[in-house]
């Protein structure tokens, strides 16, 4: 594909203010070395951090390509609809995460989200579950590289590969220097970063459409007419822009994939594990829900200005993807200087994903895989190299999976179709375990692999023609939904002819049987009622109820 269509005008001021964001993340990096002297130092930043770092760490780590990228693709394609991913399909499970999940992750002082089924379950079920999550992060770690690469070559002219090579050694270089409190403080510069890019894209694009009612009504005349300026219309049938039931907007995407992904994802988990104490930890998932709210302004608007502006946009392949909506808004809008902030802006955005993947693998590599299956109780020096070796393997071969990503016209179709075959059957088998004390260990190993095995056969029966849906994400919503229902049928049938686990050996990990507290290490002003989670998290909640309201 040639990029001379999207390169855009970039002059030294722009080169300037993109060479000194290069220069402040390494130095963040190695800032943050001078911290590290243990293995918890490296992967969880010593559980040292507070909460409103924690929280801006957590919405960023979850603003990479995919977010930018894809939400602004997907705001062209199916229009305001898509604000279910964020409304619905993201800030309820990020508040039942801090007020109902958090107890058992911080409190049992787990390092890892598989490192808890080992406890609750059984070593197969860990095995099992960190080589999936290894899997899937470097299957994510090369979506994220791709659109950086998409971005450099489109934007640059740079070759892909080289695109590819050079984002990849600068997250590299960052996670290897400084761990994770490395990637989490420059998560929270990053989180202004992206905003600084975004936000005068959105605010010229309306001006120039005639503010929002223009906008509304150059819409109404677009392919997508008056059914893109509503989210829940026609949604009793498929006959709407996404091709979604409502049924499967609550269950598919507001219950399983969303609390499959918040709840489940380690990447987002370290986030909160890392926070100085319980309270701080419980926040850190509701204190990000509130910038999450806001954030379709900034890529749900861009996607419709897009589609409004740049004629022919939605091709198969080429410049004019629903892909390069935010790119192709840059080119058109933007003056040098401002361009210079908005391009730093998107690649901090890649690199805030990518990274929160590769620290993500890396911990679960090294604690849950080498740790606990191939060299036992070794130094921890041993364990603080083998987690700077794996950071190194996973960008190389995040390298290799971009050119999958590659392959796909929408990366936020192929990102929907991982997290259905990974996190839905993996959140099924943690919700019961955690709430069904029951529950045998050899339920959860079978509950995981067959409930994997049922969305992933259904993935490729879709892309076999065998089966049919309206659309890909479709698709991600039933074979997410099917998962689910899998995993809890194969918990209901084993547990019963299998032995259950002592009571003793699931204190602290299981709803209702003790041993998680949640008073033990609050601080001086944790106990302020505006800073309760339970309180904010119902805030939150009922505002992202409110905002439904003007685009009903």
């Amino acid at each position: 594909m040639d990029g001379d269509g999207l390169r855009l005008n970039m002059n030294g001021l722009d080169y300037l203010i993109l060479a000194l964001y290069f220069v402040t993340v390494l130095g963040v990096g190695f800032a943050a070395r001078r911290a590290i002297r243990t293995s918890v130092d490296f992967f969880l930043s010593g559980r040292s951090l507070p909460a409103w770092v924690t929280g801006l760490a957590f919405v960023s780590a979850n603003l990479g390509a995919l977010e930018i990228i894809g939400m602004a693709a997907n705001g062209a394609q199916y229009g305001v609809m898509t604000v279910h991913y964020y409304w619905i399909g993201a800030v309820p499970a990020m508040v039942f995460l801090g007020i109902v999940m958090m107890p058992f992750y911080y409190g049992s002082k787990v390092r890892s989200v598989p490192e808890y089924l080992r406890l609750r379950f059984n070593r197969p079920t860990h095995l099992l579950n960190a080589i999936s999550f290894a899997v899937a992060q470097v299957l994510i770690a090369g979506v994220n590289l791709y659109a950086l690469a998409l971005v450099m070559q489109a934007l640059l002219g740079w070759p892909l590969w080289t695109a590819i090579v050079v984002g990849a050694a600068i997250v590299l270089a960052y996670i290897t220097i400084g761990g994770l409190s490395g990637a989490i403080y420059n998560e929270v510069l990053q989180f202004f970063v992206i905003l600084a890019g975004l936000i005068p894209v959105t605010v010229i694009g309306l001006v120039k459409v005639g503010g929002w009612n223009g906008l509304m009504d150059a819409v109404g005349d677009t392919k997508l007419g008056e059914a893109g300026l509503h989210a829940w219309q026609d949604t009793g049938s498929t006959a709407n822009p996404l091709g979604a039931h409502w049924i499967g907007i609550v269950f598919g995407l507001g219950f399983v994939l969303s609390f499959g992904y918040w709840t489940t994802n380690f990447a987002e988990v370290q986030r909160a594990l890392s926070a100085k104490n319980m309270s701080a930890a419980r926040r850190t998932p509701i204190i990000a829900a509130y910038p999450k709210l806001f954030i379709p302004l900034v890529t749900v608007i861009p996607g419709l200005v897009a589609l409004v502006t740049v004629k022919g946009l939605g091709a198969e392949s080429g410049d004019l993807q629903y892909n390069n909506a935010i790119p192709l808004l840059m080119r058109d809008l933007l003056p040098n200087g401002v361009l210079g902030v908005a391009v730093t802006g998107l690649l901090a955005s890649f690199m805030a994903g990518m990274a929160a993947n590769v620290s993500g693998f890396n911990t679960v590599f090294t604690y849950d895989i080498w740790q606990a299956y191939i060299r036992r109780d070794r130094s921890d020096e041993h364990y603080l190299r083998v987690g700077r070796w794996a950071t190194v393997a996973a960008v190389v071969i995040g390298i290799g999976t971009a050119f999958i990503a590659a392959g796909f016209s929408n990366i936020m179709n192929y990102i929907q179709a991982l997290f259905s075959v990974f996190n839905a059957p993996l959140f099924a088998t943690f919700i019961i375990g955690m709430f069904w004390k029951r529950m045998s260990a050899l339920a959860g190993f079978w509950s995981l692999l067959l409930g994997t095995l049922v969305s992933l056969s259904l993935y490729l029966l879709y892309k076999g023609g065998v089966v049919d849906f309206n659309s890909d994400l479709e698709e991600s919503f039933w074979g997410a939904g099917l998962a689910f229902v899998t995993a809890v049928v194969v918990a209901v049938i084993v547990t019963p002819l299998t032995a259950p686990k002592r009571d003793e050996e699931l204190r602290g990990l299981v709803y209702g049987m003790g041993g998680v507290d949640l008073k033990g290490d609050v601080l001086a002003g944790d106990a302020a009622w505006y800073r309760s989670p339970v309180l904010l998290g119902l805030i939150a909640v009922a505002l992202a109820a409110l905002f439904y309201i003007p685009v009903f």
